[in-house]
């Protein structure tokens, strides 16, 4: 889990989890909810605010146990909670809540019943007909598991079929106590999903929607609208003035019938008004049409009203019309109007997204699209008749950039092609790849496919907030996969073919987004592939600030290990100080816990700890922040888990531990550190207005600086040579305040690339400092 917003330190009122944290969440969602001009983003926001109100009923009375593996009291581990931002679970359980549409068809041939209607469904398909149903649904794969839970009932059929009795039975024993509540049984489909290769970043119907939610560019239907409506208006206003013209003074003359005119084009503009709101440039008092629209209807009622410096102004406003657009009836009068027009008369997004959403509606909007041409097409001869749009009319850039989200395609080509922009989506996308590896050791094809359509719902799964080095559930401990998983062998092909896609999705993370670590997400996914591999590599997540309990897990001191080799001596150990020598000594051990106090609370969490004798690595990274642990300060933990991302290089040094993805990477290493060091430059200058944003930027930056000095220890002493002097070029090319601002860093590697140190007592006097993330005082690059 990754760092949350800092807060005040102030007493919890009841045991457990502060309430300031939920309380600041609602304000957050309110805010949004009640300012946002978009509606669908308002009506997110109130749903937001709706579940942390259920978090804070829930911290206030302490029906939730935040923290734990089983935060709601008698739900099961393997129970599948809503979790919202922070891991806090709101005590509701995503199988259960109103009955879906699929269910109420179904409902629909059964006797009316009172309550109960969940019980009554999970009992159906327990019955002959309902076993042959979900037996059907096996063999044909016409099914989708959204939740984990709803996949039960199908390991139930399975093992009936296969003649595993005894086995079903104890699963059904085992989730009787919910029948009530969850839904066991699986979404029906008309058509089997596809599983391959290829993944989309979302469906064809949450494509759809994402167009249909387009709003209308007001800004083009106004110019529409003073296109179409006012300029013409306009100029017919003028023209009736210009008829009472005499030696170039308006209002001496008024021909017969004028007045009558004059009268009904005053009315005119009152009905055009109900209907065209767009344009606000008739309305202005000051400007010329609002004015001559006034003029005219007293010219038409009681001309002898005008004052003789009124009548001058009709004068100068005529006048103002004709050198500009020339007089009513000559050609360039004529074409003005009509180039106008033609600025604002092509189809707008809107008009072109009705032609695309039945383009879309032709495939099936459970599934992404592997060819997407005929969809971004220019409109057709037939489009073109039915929708009113001039026949190859092209798709927006922005239209068709929506419409590659449902592109079907490798993670590769998503990557070059901007749909996967951050590691975080790459998480999302993986498991469509990663359940058929998963499943790839089961022989008999639907539960090969049912197991897989476990493990996506699975990890969709949103983590808990734990403490104690607590684990996540696994799928195994889901008690219907743990019937099954004795039917997967993990066979020689299987694991190959995860330890090639542990490492095709390792070196594409890496060099697709070097200035990112790794986030927890797909920490989770390769964790998975390498667990499949058999391979378990110590991948470890970032640790939250607030939440830190001043010690590490085992997989914080393999990795640890697994950098000291990589390491020792490089650039990297000299820059940030880092004795590998002392960090291979350390053994791993679980903190002492002699006694549990009350202390000071964390920021957001009032929790009670426990006093403890040190664990030596988590009291080593103390020791080189220069705080002491168990302060419970959110700064001091966040200083100190830098130091261990700093020793462990948060994954880099593991992943290079492959030999196929370091292979592949070297020859990429500069290039990855300068893509490291323009984003950083980039987003250092970038204006962000509240304060902590700015603390997350620094902390982001200095985590891209710490992966760029990684990629640059592997580098002859040559190229990083080279490198320092590139940077320097590129550092003169930046504004002053950021070039003075932000010297010091570079001078910080210069020295050490020169073999000089930044721990000296020299270095104090120089103007070179070591960039890190976090500090307890005021950042010097925020100065």
């Amino acid at each position: 889990m990754k760092e949350r917003e800092n807060g005040s330190n102030s007493q919890t009122t009841s045991p457990g989890v502060n309430p300031h944290y939920a309380a600041f969440q609602i304000a957050k969602a309110l805010r949004t909810a009640e300012d946002h001009p978009d509606p669908a983003t308002r009506e997110r926001a109130e749903q937001r605010v709706a579940k942390w109100e259920t978090v804070l009923r829930n911290i206030l009375d302490g029906s939730v146990a935040f923290g734990s593996r089983t935060p709601v009291a008698d739900v099961p581990a393997w129970a599948t909670l809503e979790v919202v931002t922070g891991g806090f679970a709101t005590g509701e359980l995503l199988a259960a809540g109103p009955l879906q549409q699929h269910e109420t068809k179904l409902l629909e041939g059964f006797p009316k019943l009172d309550g109960d209607e969940r019980g009554v469904l999970n009992a159906y398909f327990l019955t002959d007909a309902g076993l042959d149903d979900l037996q059907q649904k096996l063999r044909t794969g016409c099914y989708d598991v959204g939740v984990p839970e709803e996949g039960a009932f199908l390991v139930v059929a399975w093992l009936v079929e296969n003649g595993y009795l005894d086995q079903a039975r104890a699963l059904l024993d085992e989730l009787s106590t919910f029948f009530s509540k969850l839904r066991f049984y699986p979404i029906p489909l008309d058509h089997p999903r596809s599983v391959g290769s290829r993944v989309h970043r979302q469906s064809v119907g949450e494509t759809i929607a994402d167009l249909s939610r387009i709003p209308p560019n007001r800004r083009v239907l106004a110019q529409k609208e003073a296109s179409e409506i006012w300029a013409p208006y306009y100029d017919r206003l003028v023209a009736l003035f210009l008829e009472t013209v005499v030696d170039s003074w308006p209002c001496r003359v008024y021909p017969d019938g004028w007045a009558n005119r004059a009268l009904s084009l005053s009315e005119e503009y009152g009905r055009l008004r109900q209907t065209n709101l767009l344009c606000g440039k008739s309305e202005r008092p000051t400007g010329h049409f609002a004015q001559l629209r006034d003029f005219l209807r007293r010219c038409a009622t009681e001309p002898e009203s005008l004052t003789g410096r009124e009548v001058g102004r009709i004068r100068h406003i005529l006048l103002c019309y004709v050198a500009k657009r020339r007089a009513p009836g000559t050609p360039e009068c004529i074409e003005a109007p009509r180039r106008q027009a033609s600025y604002v008369s092509g189809p707008t997004h809107l008009d072109i997204v009705r032609v695309v959403l039945p383009r879309l509606r032709q495939h099936r909007e459970d599934e992404g699209i592997d060819d997407i041409s005929r969809v971004q097409q220019p409109v057709n001869q037939e489009e073109a008749a039915s929708f009113g749009i001039p026949e190859n009319t092209a798709v927006p850039e922005s239209i068709q950039r929506k419409v590659e989200r449902c592109l079907s395609e490798t993670i590769e080509s998503l990557i070059e092609r901007d749909i996967i922009t951050s590691g975080e989506s790459l998480a999302r996308l993986l498991p469509q790849i990663t359940s058929g590896i998963r499943a790839a050791g089961i022989s008999d094809p639907s539960l090969r496919r049912l197991y897989a359509a476990i493990y996506r719902a699975f990890r969709r799964r949103r983590s808990l907030l734990l403490l104690n080095l607590e684990s996540q559930v696994r799928i195994e401990d889901l008690p219907w996969v743990s019937a099954i998983d004795r039917f997967r062998s993990e066979d020689l092909p299987g694991r190959e073919l995860a330890q090639q896609t542990l490492e095709e999705i390792a070196l594409l993370t890496i060099t697709s987004f070097p200035q990112a670590i790794v986030p927890s997400k797909l920490i989770g996914e390769l964790q998975a592939l390498a667990k499949t591999a058999e391979n378990e590599i110590p991948l470890v997540n970032e640790l939250a600030a607030d939440i830190f309990m001043g010690e590490f897990s085992l997989p914080f001191h393999q990795a640890a290990k697994i950098a000291a080799e990589l390491l020792t001596g490089s650039l990297y150990a000299r820059y940030y100080g880092v004795d590998y020598n002392e960090v291979r000594k350390i053994e791993f051990k679980r903190a002492s816990n002699t006694t549990v106090v009350d202390g000071s609370l964390w920021v957001w969490l009032g929790l009670k700890q426990r006093t403890s004798k040190p664990q030596p690595f988590a009291q080593l990274c103390a020791g080189r922040a220069g705080v002491q642990l168990g302060q419970w300060d959110p700064v001091a933990n966040g200083m100190i888990i830098e130091q261990q991302q700093i020793i462990t290089t948060q994954n880099l040094a593991t992943l290079f531990s492959l030999p196929s993805v370091a292979d592949a990477l070297r020859p990429q290493l500069g290039a990855m550190a300068r893509q490291c060091l323009t984003w950083i430059y980039r987003r250092q200058q970038m204006k962000i207005d509240v304060w902590h944003g700015r603390l997350v930027m620094m902390k982001n930056t200095a985590y891209a600086w710490r992966q760029m000095i990684f990629y640059l220890s592997l580098l002859p002493p040559a190229e990083v040579k080279d490198f320092v002097a590139w940077a320097d070029e590129q550092l003169e090319q930046q504004t002053d305040e950021f070039r003075d601002r932000f010297r010091p860093a570079l001078n910080g590697l210069s020295l050490v690339a020169e073999g000089g140190s930044l721990d000296g007592a020299s270095v104090k006097e120089s103007d070179a400092r070591r960039f890190l993330g976090w500090t307890n005082t005021k950042h010097w690059l925020l100065t």
